[in-house]
């Protein structure tokens, strides 16, 4: 039996993509491996978001290539964003890639290493299997689940819309279903996602249906705790806020991209929200929801961005404190209207910047981790330290693999996916550590 390997690279929306084309792979007969010695057929699902994921990616399937060329690989299939966008440039320049599909063509992958393979099966297509199903590349008690494809807002920087096409959101009875399965599996949170998660259901039902779809994902057995990612702040409405407050599933936290604070900057990035207005949702969430945590990604040296402007992004920070933040240099994407503005920044300004930016809120952070000292959190368990004599686990605070973790002692054997209650003792700039009360 020939084993792929799947090689995930960018986001968890394409993470999601992986899971449901090794599913298909898996049900076609073939078996999945972890091991490039062991692989027959290494699948790179590719990411062109910023020019590191270009270049990751770009690394990654020569990498695989030379496998191919040493004989010790029979197929190599690029998929995802940089399959779609440089699918020419590619073919011509890699020609170890035996097919390269784009983000619309993940339902022909079975039929793509079959066909790459010469293994046959009846030539009207039976045999494929079309409906989403996923084999979890994650720890297993979490999962991501997709609600939507695509983006209409068309910021100046960002390339998806071109790669990922028009917002399309899936229909809440197939969302629940899919939450269903997952919860069957053992899974106990799930983390919305989409490349923009609050306008759900404009397409479909002609409204924001995201509290709908809270709702009813909430009636799921299994499912313990419901994270929301990628919420732009313009489409946050009152109902969302309400049904965050009222659902005790969903967690009291929400991912905010606002990328920057200065009006002018904002407007040229073809955002659709300025300062005044981010104010306005940040101060009535935290009103409304006063346990929220806030979680914000931003962007430095966008070009035209002035020290001044700068300022005011590290100020707007300083005053907002979020619980928490990433910032990326800005990265110029070819085809897209910031590549072609003036006013370009050195790079090694924009890196200052961003340093500036995350020194300040590695101190904010460490002075709202001290705030949860001597206070009882409940926390899902991610595994063991073993040689340090601790677990690992995660708040509603902690998103999972980019926000922090809590490190505690127990007087028990504990399981991954399982939910304790855990006494906060001491913290750092980013985590937590504490004692588990055995109730």
């Amino acid at each position: 039996m020939d084993k792929v390997l799947m090689i995930s690279l960018g986001c968890d929306k394409n993470l999601v993509d992986s899971e449901e084309m090794l599913s298909s792979l898996v049900k076609g007969g073939y078996e999945m491996t972890d091991l490039e010695e062991e692989a027959d057929v290494i699948i790179v699902n590719s990411c062109c978001f910023i020019s590191d994921a270009k270049e990751e990616s770009i690394n990654t399937i020569i990498e695989m290539g030379q496998l191919k060329v040493e004989g010790r690989l029979k197929a190599l299939v690029v998929t995802g964003c940089l399959g779609k966008r440089y699918e020419k440039e590619i073919r011509e320049q890699i020609p170890e890639v035996d097919a390269v599909l784009g983000t619309e063509s993940y339902d022909r992958i079975l039929q793509t290493v079959d066909r790459i393979l010469g293994r046959d099966r009846l030539e009207d297509g039976s045999g494929y299997l079309p409906e989403r199903d996923r084999i979890l590349l994650t720890t297993g008690h979490y999962a991501f689940l997709k609600i939507a494809e695509g983006c209409n807002k068309n910021c100046t920087y960002c390339i998806i819309p071109k790669v990922r096409g028009s917002y399309r959101s899936f229909p809440i009875e197939d969302l629940v279903r899919e939450a269903e399965r997952l919860a069957s599996r053992g899974v106990k949170e799930l983390v919305l996602v989409a490349q923009e998660t609050t306008l759900y259901g404009i397409d479909l039902y002609g409204r924001k249906s995201l509290p709908e779809l809270l709702k009813k994902l909430c009636r799921v057995d299994g499912i313990h705790w419901i994270r929301i990612m990628y919420c732009y702040p313009e489409e946050i409405t009152d109902e969302l806020i309400q049904t965050i407050k009222e659902e005790p599933k969903v967690c009291h936290y929400l991912d905010i991209p606002i990328q920057h604070c200065n009006d002018d900057v904002l407007k040229r990035m073809g955002r659709r929200t300025r300062k005044a207005e981010l104010l306005d949702t940040i101060n009535k969430l935290r009103e409304e929801i006063p346990d929220i945590a806030l979680r914000t990604t931003l962007i430095s040296g966008f070009p035209g961005e002035s020290q001044e402007a700068h300022e005011e992004l590290y100020n707007f920070v300083n005053e907002v404190e979020f619980d928490r933040l990433g910032v990326f240099t800005y990265s110029p994407e070819e085809g897209t209207l910031a590549e072609q503005m003036e006013d370009q920044i050195e790079e090694s300004l924009k890196e200052e910047r961003r340093d500036e930016l995350m020194l300040l809120q590695q101190q904010i952070s460490a002075d709202k981790s001290q705030e949860y000292i001597d206070k009882i959190m409940e926390v899902i368990v991610e595994g063991e330290l073993p040689e340090e004599g601790v677990y690992v686990g995660r708040t509603y605070r902690d998103a999972a693999d980019v926000d922090g973790y809590v490190f505690f002692h127990a007087m028990r054997e504990l399981m991954s996916g399982e939910f304790v209650k855990v006494e906060i003792t001491d913290s750092s700039e980013y985590d937590l550590k504490g004692v588990m009360i055995d109730e």
